[in-house]
């Protein structure tokens, strides 16, 4: 997955002015205890954060 793509559904799904926010303050024990920003900054895949992301909050399978 393009981090375009990953970006696109985060909007989606959460708006586009929470997305980042949420990307930026929200810790996940699925990351490793990390945000969003800081797996992909880790060279996390795209699809992998995406995946923890729709776990953690419940993503309806329409929008996976």
């Amino acid at each position: 997955m393009r981090l375009t793509i990953f970006w696109e559904r985060m909007a989606d799904h959460f708006g586009s002015g929470y997305a980042d926010s949420f990307a930026r303050d929200h810790v996940l024990s699925e990351l490793g205890g990390r945000t969003v920003h800081e797996a992909l900054d880790a060279g996390w895949e795209a699809k992998d954060v995406w995946r923890v992301v729709c776990g953690a909050m419940d993503v309806p399978a329409e929008k996976r």
